[in-house]
């Protein structure tokens, strides 16, 4: 290791850190936890032989993904990552039809303001939206599918300080 503190693996697995141990550069001995993780859902002989069967420049990115996947995996044991993954699309696709709701409105309040256009018959004199809640297709109701996922799971679990690292 070429310093006074072993690394976080070494100081955890209670074994000599020598200077070419390949845990080392990736595992400081101020942030034991990391190695902690990783090792827990991983194992340290597993982690060794990934980062040994890759390039040197890659093994860092390797790691960050490695402490990622843990993390995500002490957290939630069934689902770790995949959990958060499909959260984050159920959102983007919730986002998405929003995103098409307000577009079909602003084209409706367009339509409706164009000289020579003739009325819309779904716009009353009130001014009202074109489209209503009955208008969009059942299968845009989000809200009650594929929840069971995430149900645990809020913005802070996911992008939360200790979720990063």
């Amino acid at each position: 290791m070429g310093g006074n503190s072993p690394c976080a693996s070494c100081k955890l697995l209670r074994r000599r850190c020598t200077q070419d141990c390949i845990f080392a550069p990736y595992f400081p001995s101020d942030d034991p936890q990391k190695f902690a993780r990783v090792h827990k859902v991983f194992g340290a002989s597993n982690v060794s032989k990934m980062l040994q069967e890759l390039p040197v420049h890659k093994r860092a990115d390797a790691v960050s993904s490695l402490v990622y996947e843990a993390h995500a995996r002490v957290r939630d044991p069934v689902y770790g990552c995949v959990g958060v993954i499909s959260y984050l699309q159920n959102q983007v696709s919730e986002l998405q039809m929003q995103l098409a709701v307000a577009q079909a409105e602003m084209l409706c309040i367009q339509m409706q303001h164009e000289p020579g256009m003739p009325n819309n018959p779904q716009m009353d004199t009130d001014h009202k939206p074109c489209l209503q809640q009955n208008d969009l297709p059942q299968y845009l109701d989000f809200a009650s599918s594929s929840n069971v996922i995430h149900d645990s799971l809020t913005r802070e679990t996911i992008f939360g300080h200790d979720m990063v690292t």
